[in-house]
This record gives structure tokens, C-alpha cells and sequence, in this order.
């Protein structure tokens, strides 16, 4: 956040229009030719330099200006701040068509640095990337004379090779290879000398250099690395800390693999790997392979610093970023060459032992977890061990800090190929994993998208169904925990088991609650647990659904809901396909009370039940007893009206002996008797004030699937026609025109008439309704609104040519 005054000044910046920048412009260019460049055109600089970022649009300014800043900016005699504005604001302008600059001729290390930035800053149109980085690796080759330092060329280096690693050849990445071997192994131990200030009490009588200390205060008997301290550091010093910042991205770029690595003995290769790092043969290596030495070396001496208790909270805080990248860099390695894996996996074995208990080592364990999933094959180790820790303590215990929640769910996408295939332990741990996304949601879902089908499988396809629906109850039970970890010790005590808990909080700790909460905040999957024993808590964290983090959380359940049956479909038999729709009917139920949530859910169900039942079915026979208490619930239809509809549907369809020869003539009486009760409950006239609302979608299926099944058992014929001619009395009741609108009332006359009509041809009400299973098909799936197949309107027409409609 910006001050009110940055603010201010910003606000200015951005509101000049072309014309006030254009004088202002001219103004500085006067002050630039002046003859004395002091701190009236730094002044200047700075605020043209403001006025030209402060908007997300490129500035345009006069070309002479341009070259006039260019001039200024390769002047050996202008100031370095002047020098270093000049390339700022000329780097806003990019890409400039004005540019002159060239990079070929300069000697100056920190010009160059400056005249690059700019170039780099072009987009690579005219070749500027590579013709800066073939000048930088041609200034580095040679030795710089006194007073130059190689330390302004390396972040040039290290965003040309960001931008463009194919400008390098091999020849010049060998050079730089070499190099950063030697500045990362052989920088000075002793720190560096202040600069003389130059004053009159100036010493010229320097003390001599100390030597650098480890973070502990400790002295350093070891190699420097960016982990040692001193007051003031060495141009030596300075190159191995940025040759250190750059090692991942150069190895990944330019690391190569060794040929026949993987041909050779590993042991033997590991023996030979050892002994170089303690011999003068090292030197002779090719340069890749010596800098990959070097490095493993590097990384190793980091680890073993990051094992001192540092003096300072920041040093601790570069301990843990040091450790991360050093084993990072150890995998990249041991991919390049796999002789270097048998040293790395003692050795990370033992920092992962030293660090698992520690919270705010979190995050290095992702690295050592990648490590081990890349190379405990060749290593022939099991790490099984390392995998567990990581899945089921770290999620359980710091899914609230939303980097690492980031951090540990992208690590599980990129790497959910390899855990499947490696270890049980992955699945097995998907309640934790949806910690991260019931505390983290929405930032969260797209990588959970991502992860979802790599969790599913016939094991786990139950149990993530039920955790889905309960995921906003997983967010208010999380919070609930961490506020009740929040409280003194005094007030953590057990509650009375007599006395019913007056609030979540209290229900946390009540025994009554205890087991529904440790199974809902479970770490692994546990099939054999009754999801049922969570009814009254979902009651209970009723008081929570209105918490702007249960809310959100509750907003991407549809989409992983849709996910979910898409994967499922894929491999899901009968047996699993049935106990699904079993579930999809009981749980609707039993969700979280969040109106729209439902909504949603409810939503989401219905279109899923009818693509189960599409998949198979068959379910409709087998399920008959679960879809006949369903369906024939009243309350359904006000309550779930949409998955009620498509259930209803269902029945109408697959209740044939077309797609199930075990259908039988009882079953579909049975399920015309349950629905002819239902669809009689709801349109007989009652008294004006106590007659309620159905949806007219309802009851339009209603009799569409109660025509079906009398097509298929021709006995019920009579008693659906004698229903549907009394639907024109239901529409022109007083009672009925009160709670529906006209154009609702006359779309269920039409439909009415229009089964009727059918109903008076019995084998073509047959045909129609019971087409053969490879040309069936309906319109509903296209449009809710319409349940019939189509040749039912062309019979209507030829029965009728003016259907019915409503009366004036």
C-alpha cells in the first residue's frame, strides 16, 4: 500500500496529458545540457521517470529527447545516478523505435549492465537478447581489469538466459560453467574491507579483514555460501552469492544429462563421484560436470548450515529459503546424472529426520517429497515414511496459512501422477487434502480440478462423495478447531456430558460431539465409518452457515460435484453406479442449510441422476424399492423439486422391459399406483385459501411417465385417461388460476390432451413411449420443459389438428 502522498503523486503522474509531458520534457532536456549534471536534473529525471511508469500505457516522448538520454546514459563523464535514470525511463518506453544503443564495443561492467537493461527490455526484436548475452559471456571470458567487477553481469546473464537459453552456445556455457564452478567453491573466507569514507578522521591504516562466521556467530572452517556473515563482503564473495541465485536455472538450462549414466554401475558411479570431490581431478572434469560437483557440494555445505541456531530472526528465515533450493537443486543434479543419487538420499534421509517436527520447516519438506518421488526407484529405498508425514500432519496442522496451502496443493497436482503410482498412501489421504480446499476456497479450485480424478478411484468414490457434500461442514468444523486451540489451557477441559453444549465451541471439546468432529477433521480415508453419525452435527454447525468462509467454500462444491460424476462415469460398474444413486437420494436429505447452496446441489444431482441412469438402466428394477419411497414423497417435490423430476423421468423411460428384461407387469403397476397417488395429491381442489403450489414441470412428468407405463401395462389405459380428462377442470378451478400463472396452466392442458389423444391408439401409444433402446430418444435432456419424444407431437396433429388450449 501507498502512502497518501505516493498517492498523490501518482494520481498527478498519471492525469498529465501528452502535451504538459511533452514541455515538461523539454524543460529536463535543458536542465540535461546544462553544464553541471547535479541535483536539479536527478530531481527531473526522477519525476519524468514517475510520470512515464504510473500508467499501464507506454509514454511517448521526442525522439531527440530519446537520443539525448541515450547520449547521457554511455557519457563516461555523467553521474552514475544520472546514468541510471537515463535507463530507467528509457526501459518504461520500451520497446522504443528511437534506440541506438548497442552493447558491442562497451568495456565498462556497470554500463553494460545499465545499456543491457534497456536492450533486454525490447522484446527481442532486432536480436537483442542474444546479442547482449554473446557480449556478457565475451566480457566474462577475459580477465577485467582493476576496478571492474563481473558482479553487475550476472543478473544480465541470468535474464538473458530467462528469456532466451538458445542465444548461448555450448562453448560459451562451458565458459560460464567453469567459472561459476570456481565462484561458488572458491570464494575468499574473510570478509571484506569497509570503503574509506574519505573525511578528514579517515584512517589510512586498515585493520586487517576478520574471517566470515557462520549464523551462529560461530568462525567458518568451511568454504563461503550465502549462509556465512560478514560486516562487508568481497567481490568474490558477492559472485558466489549470485552465482548461487542462478545455479537451478542455469543447470536446467544448460545441465545436460551424463551420456550413460544410467548404463554405469550406480554404486561404482557414486564411488567415482566421491573421489573427485576430494581430488585435484575434479579440475579435469568437463565444465558441466565440474560445476554439477561444485554445486552438489554447495548445497550440501547449505544444509549442514541450516542446522545452526542463527543469531537473527532473518538469518533463520534465509536458513529455510537456502534449504529449499539447495535440495531442490540436489534433484535437478541427481536427474543429470544419477551416480550423485546414493550420496543425496542418506544424506536428505537424515535432514529429513532432523526437520519432520519442526512446523516451520514445512515447506521444505516438498522438496525433499520430490526428491524422493523422482529417485527412491533408482535408489532402491522405500519412502513411504516421508510421504505419510508429509500427507497427513502438515495439511492437519497448517492448512490455514494459504501460501503453503498453494505451494502444497500444486506440489500434489504436478506430482499426482507419480503418487499414484508409487504409493497407496496419496489416496488414502484425500480428507486432509480437502482441508486446504475447504479453508483456502476459491483460490483453491482450479488446482483441485486439476487434482480431483487422480483421488478417485472404485476405493475412495463413496467416501469423497460424501465429503464433497459435506465440505462447507469441514470449513466451520476447522474453524471451530483452530479457535478452540486459540483458548487458554484452563478452558480446554472436557465439558459435562449431562449438560448439552450451548455453543459450537463448547460442542468441540462435549463427548457427545467429539467423535463426529474427529471424523469429520479425520486425516485418512476411512470407508467402514457411517457418514450418518454426522446428522446432528451438521445441525449443530447450523449456526456457522452464514460465515463468509463456509459461504465460499459452499460456492465450489457444484463444481467439483459436476468433476466428480464425470470422472466416476468413466469407471464405475453397476454396483457402484447403484450405490450412488442410493446415496444421491439419501443425501439429498441431509446438506448443509445453506439455501442456495442446496439450490445449487440440487442442481447439480438431477442432471447427475440422469446420466447415471443413462450409463445404467437398469438401476431403475433393481433400485425400485429406494426410487418408489422417493418418489412417492410428496414434500419432494416442494423440497428437491428438480432431482424429484428427474427421477420421475427416469422411471418413465427405463421402466420398460426394453432396456431390463427382469421388468415386469407387477413392478410397473406398482410404480403407477405410487405415482397416480402422488400426482392426485397434488392437483385435487382444496378450499381457495389452502391450496398449494407445485411446480408445473412436476406435474407435466408426472403424467407423461404415468402414460408410459400404462403404454407398457395397457390394463392402467382407462384409469390415466379418466386422470388426464380431468386436468381441464384442475386448470379452470378458482382455486388453481390463484396460485399458477396462465401460461403454466395452459402448457399442462396441452400436454394433458396431447397424452389423451396418444392413449387412443394403444400399439401407436406403445411405439411412441417404447421405441426400440438404439432410436430412443427424448427431448428432455434438451429442454426440461418437454418430456415426450417427438413423435408424440406428430401423432397429436394427426389426431387433432387444433390442440387443446385454453379457454377465454
Amino acid at each position: 500500500m501507498f502512502t497518501a502522498a505516493a498517492e498523490s503523486f501518482l494520481k498527478q503522474a498519471r492525469e498529465i496529458q501528452e502535451e504538459e509531458l511533452q514541455r515538461f520534457a523539454s524543460r529536463v532536456a535543458a536542465v540535461l545540457q546544462g553544464p553541471e549534471l547535479g541535483p536539479e536534473a536527478a530531481d527531473c529525471l526522477q519525476r519524468l521517470h514517475l510520470t512515464v511508469a504510473a500508467t499501464k500505457y507506454p509514454r511517448k516522448l521526442d525522439g531527440k529527447f530519446v537520443e539525448l538520454l541515450q547520449t547521457l546514459l554511455c557519457s563516461s563523464k555523467c553521474p552514475e545516478q544520472i546514468q541510471m535514470l537515463c535507463a530507467a525511463i528509457l526501459r518504461e518506453m520500451s520497446p522504443c523505435n528511437d534506440l541506438i544503443l548497442s552493447c558491442d564495443e562497451i568495456q565498462d561492467t556497470k554500463l553494460l549492465s545499465l545499456v543491457s537493461s534497456v536492450l533486454l527490455a525490447q522484446g527481442n526484436k532486432k536480436a537483442e537478447v542474444s546479442a547482449v548475452g554473446q557480449r556478457i559471456v565475451k566480457v566474462l571470458e577475459r580477465r577485467l581489469p582493476e576496478g571492474q567487477s563481473a558482479r553487475y553481469l550476472l543478473p544480465v546473464l541470468s535474464n538473458v538466459i530467462s528469456l532466451s537459453p538458445e542465444s548461448l552456445t555450448e562453448e560459451q556455457t562451458n565458459v560460464v560453467s567453469k567459472k561459476m564452478a570456481d565462484w561458488l567453491r572458491y570464494a575468499s573466507i574473510h570478509q571484506g574491507v569497509a570503503q574509506p569514507s574519505g573525511g578528514f578522521f579517515s584512517n589510512p591504516r586498515t585493520r586487517q579483514p576478520g574471517p566470515v562466521t557462520e549464523v551462529d556467530g560461530a568462525i567458518a572452517t568451511d568454504f563461503f555460501t550465502v549462509l556465512s556473515v560478514g560486516q562487508y563482503y568481497t567481490q568474490d564473495q558477492w559472485l558466489n552469492v549470485q552465482a548461487f541465485s542462478m545455479l537451478r536455472n542455469w543447470l536446467l538450462c544448460y545441465g545436460g544429462k551424463t551420456p550413460n549414466s544410467e548404463d554405469k554401475s550406480g554404486m561404482d558411479r557414486s564411488v567415482m563421484s566421491m573421489v573427485s570431490a576430494t581430488s585435484t581431478s575434479s579440475r579435469l572434469l568437463p565444465p558441466k560436470e565440474r560445476l554439477r560437483e561444485k554445486a552438489f557440494e554447495y548445497c550440501q555445505r547449505l544444509i549442514e548450515q541450516s542446522n545452526r541456531r542463527p543469531l537473527k530472526k532473518d538469518d533463520g528465515d534465509l536458513q529455510k529459503a537456502c534449504l529449499i533450493e539447495a535440495v531442490t537443486i540436489m534433484d535437478i543434479i541427481c536427474k543429470q546424472d544419477s551416480s550423485y543419487v546414493y550420496r543425496a538420499v542418506s544424506f536428505l534421509k537424515i535432514l529429513h529426520g532432523r526437520i519432520c517436527g519442526d512446523a516451520t520447516y514445512a515447506r521444505a519438506l516438498l522438496p525433499i517429497a520430490q526428491f524422493f518421488l523422482n529417485h527412491s526407484k533408482t535408489a532402491t529405498v522405500d519412502s513411504d515414511a516421508i510421504y505419510k508425514h508429509l500427507l497427513t500432519d502438515i495439511p492437519a496442522q497448517l492448512f490455514h496459512n494459504p501460501s503453503l496451502a498453494f505451494e502444497f496443493v500444486q506440489f500434489c497436482k504436478d506430482n499426482s501422477q507419480l503418487f499414484t503410482e508409487t504409493s497407496s498412501i496419496f489416496r488414502q489421504s484425500f480428507p486432509n487434502l480437502f482441508k486446504f480446499l475447504a479453508w483456502n476456497s476459491p483460490p483453491l479450485i482450479s488446482e483441485f480440478v486439476d487434482l480431483l480424478p487422480f483421488l478417485l478411484d472404485a476405493g475412495t468414490a463413496i467416501e469423497i462423495f460424501h465429503l464433497l457434500l459435506d465440505l462447507p461442514c469441514l470449513t466451520a468444523a476447522l474453524d471451530i478447531q483452530l479457535r478452540s486451540g486459540a483458548l487458554p489451557t484452563s478452558e480446554r477441559a472436557a465439558s459435562d456430558p449431562a449438560v448439552k453444549p450451548a455453543t459450537c465451541l463448547e460442542a468441540f471439546r462435549h463427548p457427545l460431539y467429539k467423535s463426529m468432529f474427529q471424523y469429520l477433521l479425520r486425516t485418512k480415508s476411512a470407508p467402514e465409518d457411517a457418514p450418518e453419525r454426522l446428522i446432528p452435527l451438521r445441525q449443530l454447525l447450523g449456526s456457522m452457515a452464514s460465515s463468509p468462509r463456509v459461504v465460499q467454500c459452499a460456492e465450489t462444491v457444484p463444481v467439483l460435484l459436476e468433476l466428480f460424476f464425470t470422472v466416476v462415469a468413466e469407471f464405475a460398474d453397476g454396483p457402484l453406479i447403484n450405490q450412488l444413486v442410493v446415496l444421491l437420494l439419501h443425501r439429498s436429505d441431509q446438506l448443509y442449510e445453506i439455501p442456495a447452496f442446496k439450490d445449487d446441489v440440487y442442481r447439480v444431482l438431477s442432471s447427475q441422476l440422469v446420466m447415471l441412469c443413462k450409463l445404467r438402466p437398469a438401476l431403475v428394477v433393481e433400485l425400485s424399492t429406494e426410487i418408489l419411497e422417493f418418489s412417492g414423497t410428496v414434500s419432494n417435490i416442494q423440497n428437491k423439486e428438480a432431482i424429484f423430476t428427474h427421477m420421475v423421468w427416469a422411471i418413465g423411460e427405463y421402466m420398460s422391459v426394453s432396456y431390463d428384461k427382469r421388468c415386469t407387469v407387477e413392478q410397473i403397476n406398482r410404480f403407477f399406483e405410487t405415482l397416480e397417488a402422488v400426482l392426485f395429491e397434488i392437483t385435487q381442489l382444496r378450499p381457495l385459501a389452502s391450496t398449494p403450489s407445485y411446480a408445473p414441470r412436476a406435474i407435466s412428468v408426472l403424467m407423461a411417465t404415468l402414460t408410459k407405463l400404462a403404454a407398457r401395462s395397457q390394463d392402467l389405459i382407462p384409469r390415466v385417461s379418466m386422470f388426464l380428462s380431468k386436468m381441464r377442470t384442475f386448470v379452470q378451478s378458482p382455486a388453481v388460476t390463484s396460485v399458477y400463472c396462465e401460461e403454466d396452466l395452459e402448457e399442462i392442458l396441452i400436454r394433458a390432451t396431447e397424452l389423451m389423444n396418444l392413449l387412443k391408439m394403444p400399439s401407436v401409444a406403445q411405439f411412441v413411449f417404447t421405441p426400440p433402446v438404439d432410436v430412443a430418444s427424448t427431448r428432455f435432456q434438451r429442454d426440461v420443459n418437454d418430456s415426450l419424444p417427438f413423435a408424440l407431437r406428430i401423432v397429436t396433429r394427426l389426431l387433432e389438428p387444433t390442440p387443446g388450449f385454453m379457454p377465454g
